[in-house]
């Protein structure tokens, strides 16, 4: 099973990444990776960041009204 330092190191090699893809790259639950998340924060080694509504796939978030509910959250390791 995959640790805190994976999780870690994880992030270092990807730079800003989500919860979910965490967890199927790493074949962890969700939940486990939102506790691993929060305790890599606690120590001060990582980060949430809200996406830029600009990175959008679909590149229509600017003028979409429901914009606010559809940001994503990422996390990176603090520098």
């Amino acid at each position: 099973m995959a640790s805190l330092v994976d999780v870690r190191d994880l992030l270092a090699l990807q730079g800003r990444m989500e919860a979910q893809r965490i967890g199927k790259i790493l074949a962890l639950p969700l939940p486990r990776v939102a506790a691993m998340l929060e305790q890599l924060e606690r120590m001060g080694k990582a980060q949430r960041v809200q996406a830029e509504p600009d990175a959008c796939l679909s590149s229509s978030c600017k003028g979409c009204p429901e914009s606010q509910g559809c940001q994503r959250e990422l996390w990176m390791l603090t520098h």
